[in-house]
């Protein structure tokens, strides 16, 4: 059967129907084109038409005039909505007028990263065919790379001097890139546009410690003499714009488009509650029973799935128990894959490839593939308990439905009071906007720790009266010079003719970690 087929069964099927508790339909939407822009270049228009693309959603041709203008820019739109294009077609066209110009691009996971590297990879290939000049080099004329804890050590140097695009997350820009800019200087001083992607996730903890991060990352631009234009992009949070100014510290300054102009298929979305087991104590049959057995059923009739759990522990044994639910022929463990965080490279590479072409019917993950990855044309995702909240369970329900066609996200709830509580009122969570993204860069502790870091790359200068710049981002002079007279008096800073400098022997970002 096909996943229209199952669904119709489900809604007849009385063993089904009794756990089902909630059934939403979400309708299929239309899209709203514009053409390309007049100025995109020629290179570009033809490496869009090899995938497929003749013409821009109407957001996307907005971002790109928004970005082309200078303007800080952040993307709200749903997921596989095509935000990827949002900021790439704006870089690569500046690239290709200049080659001098260099982007910086932050992913909060590592296969985020990798996902858009592989599309730039592309395109670029395509751009490269297109150029004399370059036909006879065997590399690519724009030149991307992905700088992580997996990039070796031999690739370090060449990306710090050679990359038009480095693509990287807030915690190497934290620790391995901001402390090591005099090794940067190719990328800080020529440095346009930054891309800050999943904005929802710099949230908390957090991103209070990235939007530190983003002070100390645009101190370094302006020593350099670069002045870039930020992207940002999210899918799920009611204040973007807000988060957006907050996080990049620039209040009033960013321009916030929210208008979708991509299709959408028809999604089913299913709450689905296991029977009680045990009615003295209120407990159900196992979310991951329960999680087993529809995925069972769905990839047994061969509907691409993805089965979300909540820990790395749940999802090895779900993905046991999912392989066990598989007659014969599927049990391969090629057919049904683990993801988490953990594996090795190669593996999560081995992994999203197999997804994106069609190779393995489900994959059983830990919110590591909750971000928007592409991963293919997947039908179905089962959510193994609440994921904590709407954001995050949008989120994930979104990994499926990707391509156009009926899509279905079943949620599983557990015994929990939190799962309980979204299973008996539905309506929480469809007439509810996402939680608020709040974020306080200016908690001191936060702040004193990047201090440290400011301090550590470039000395504090107090006696410049012509410069109008504030010494550290939003954060009050006031407020900086008091934190820096306490750390003179830790003895980690000192003061020289109202210059501060780093005289401590330690390498503070080392100490510093951004999720805690």
């Amino acid at each position: 059967m096909n996943l229209e087929q199952l669904l119709d069964q489900w809604r007849t099927d009385p063993a089904r129907q009794r756990n089902i508790v909630h059934w939403h339909t979400q309708e299929a939407t239309e899209a709203v084109y514009a053409p390309l822009p007049e100025n995109l270049d020629a290179r570009l228009v033809t490496a869009l038409a090899a995938e497929g693309v003749h013409q821009l959603y109407a957001h996307q041709a907005a971002a790109f005039a928004q970005i082309t203008a200078d303007n800080h820019t952040c993307i709200v739109t749903p997921t596989a909505s095509g935000k990827t294009l949002c900021y790439t077609l704006p870089v690569l066209n500046a690239i290709l007028a200049d080659e001098g110009t260099r982007a910086l691009y932050l992913f909060p996971t590592k296969a985020l990263a990798q996902d858009q590297a592989a599309l730039l990879r592309r395109l670029t290939a395509e751009i490269t065919k297109q150029t004399p000049s370059a036909i006879t080099s065997e590399a690519p004329l724009i030149k991307s790379h992905t700088y992580d804890g997996d990039t070796p050590a031999t690739a370090r140097k060449l990306i710090r001097t050679a990359g038009h695009i480095v693509i990287t997350n807030p915690d190497m820009l934290h620790s391995g890139i901001l402390p090591h800019h005099t090794k940067w200087v190719r990328l800080f001083e020529s440095l346009r546009y930054i891309v800050i992607d999943e904005l929802h996730g710099y949230r908390g903890v957090f991103g209070s410690h990235v939007a530190n991060v983003i002070r100390r990352l645009r101190r370094i631009c302006q020593f350099y003499g670069a002045n870039p234009t930020f992207i940002l992009c999210s899918a799920t949070i009611a204040n973007p714009g807000e988060l957006a100014e907050r996080l990049i510290g620039a209040p009033g300054q960013v321009v916030t488009i929210d208008q979708n102009g991509a299709p959408r298929g028809r999604k089913e979305f299913i709450f689905y509650n296991p029977p009680v087991v045990n009615p003295e104590l209120g407990i159900r049959r196992s979310s991951v029973l329960e999680a087993a057995n529809v995925a069972g059923e769905l990839i047994r009739n061969r509907i691409h799935t993805i089965v979300f759990a909540r820990a790395r522990t749940t999802a090895e044994v779900l993905l046991t128990y999912v392989r066990d639910a598989l007659p014969a022929g599927l049990h391969h463990e090629s057919a049904v894959r683990g993801y988490r965080g953990g594996y090795l490279p190669n593996q999560r590479r081995q992994i999203e490839a197999g997804l994106r072409e069609g190779e393995i019917l489900g994959v059983v993950s830990t919110n590591a593939l909750e971000l928007g990855v592409d991963i293919g044309a997947l039908d179905a995702c089962v959510l193994t308990g609440y994921p904590g909240t709407i954001a995050s369970t949008w989120q994930q329900a979104g990994r499926a439905g990707r391509r156009q066609g009926v899509a279905a996200a079943i949620l599983i709830g557990s015994s929990s009071p939190l799962d309980q509580f979204i299973m008996g009122h539905p309506e929480y969570f469809f007439e509810r906007t996402p939680e608020y993204g709040l974020i306080n860069p200016d908690n001191l502790l936060v702040l004193l720790s990047h201090l440290k870091c400011a301090a550590f790359e470039l000395p504090f200068d107090t006696t410049d009266s012509t410069n109008p710049q504030p010494l550290f981002g939003t954060a009050e002079d006031g407020t900086v010079l008091a934190a820096l007279q306490l750390l003179g008096e830790d003895g980690v800073v000192q003061e020289v003719e109202g210059v501060w400098h780093w005289t401590d022997q330690a390498y503070p970002a080392e100490e510093i970690s951004l999720r805690t």
